[in-house]
């Protein structure tokens, strides 16, 4: 339960401390959020819990895949609060959109011979 209670600190912290860099330099807390720190973290919890060669090269791979439906959102959202749509409609509008976009992954990707 300790441990536990350690990773959800540490990923809250990463959170926490983005939030925090974006408010005075939006740039470098994007930069920061951009990086694949959470993924990261993940694989490294994940190696610690289950040290299995082909079941971490199987998540990193699909982890890569999972990554290019979410990447629309990024460009959506500024555009649409940029044309006037307020900040919770936008949020809602991307994350609807990538979720229609990971759905569309997952049906495809095996499809093409993906691993996800």
């Amino acid at each position: 339960m300790l441990y536990l209670a350690l990773k959800a600190a540490l990923s809250g912290m990463l959170i926490a401390v983005i939030s925090e860099v974006a408010k005075r330099y939006p740039g470098i807390g994007g930069m920061i959020a951009s990086l694949p720190l959470v993924s990261v973290l993940g694989m490294i919890w994940l190696w610690r819990d289950k040290p299995d060669v082909e079941n971490m090269a199987s998540h990193v791979e699909a982890t890569f895949w999972f990554v290019l439906p979410s990447l629309p959102m990024f460009l959506l959202i500024p555009w649409l609060m940029r044309n006037g749509i307020s900040f919770w409609l936008a949020l809602v509008i991307g994350c609807t959109m990538t979720i229609a976009l990971y759905s569309a992954m997952v049906a495809i990707g095996p499809r093409l011979g993906l691993r996800l």
